[in-house]
């Protein structure tokens, strides 16, 4: 039996696959917050999402690292994570941002991390499964930036539930995703010690 190399990238990524989870429980996280604190204040959402995004930057960069060390190509990865902490330092450091400001930048951000996340599914597909779930989370991205952008002026009420039902629904693809790498990467893991040397 031959184990590929895409093979062995893919077990050894897995082994950070509660990097995903961890990304996906923080998203969910704020999203239901968002959506079950209907009066939140302004100062209050801007340090949530704040704290949300970093959490998504620093996760998204580690998992990027790990694909680095496995000599994959991951720079888009790693641009969605700096580009989550950079967003999540100019927020907590702009704690009085107005909405339309923070709804701009968060939508920008959306954007961003959307290209970098479909770009980085389609570097993956060759070294696990279930990498169209990232791609998923992209275009949800994607969709969520523009729509939040050519809304007619929304009100904070709606910004927040349009904010939170989309981290909700990201958070439950990316850990779905981390699980997915999880599970993948046993079986190959099984496969692999169970493989027999071609030669001895």
């Amino acid at each position: 039996m031959n184990i590929s190399h895409a093979s062995l990238d893919g077990s050894a990524l897995g082994t950070r696959w509660w990097m995903l989870v961890v990304r996906g429980i923080a998203s969910v996280s704020f999203g239901v917050l968002a959506l079950a604190w209907p009066g939140i204040s302004a100062l209050a959402l801007v340090l949530l999402w704040a704290a949300y995004a970093l959490v998504d930057g620093v996760t998204a960069v580690a998992f990027a690292a790990r694909a680095g060390e496995q000599g994959r190509r991951w720079g888009w990865l790693l641009f969605e994570g700096l580009v989550s902490i950079g967003a999540a330092i100019v927020t907590a450091m702009w704690p009085g941002i107005t909405a339309f400001a923070l709804l701009m930048l968060i939508a920008a951000w959306a954007v961003l991390t959307g290209i970098a996340e479909i770009v980085a599914a389609i570097e993956l597909r060759h070294v696990i499964r279930g990498e169209w779930m990232l791609a998923v989370c992209g275009v949800l991205s994607i969709v969520f930036g523009v729509v939040t952008v050519i809304l007619p002026g929304p009100s904070a009420m709606a910004l927040v539930t349009i904010l939170g039902a989309y981290a909700v629904v990201f958070g439950v693809l990316v850990t779905a995703l981390g699980f997915r790498v999880h599970n993948w990467a046993a079986r190959e893991k099984r496969a692999l010690v169970g493989a027999t040397p071609a030669h001895a």
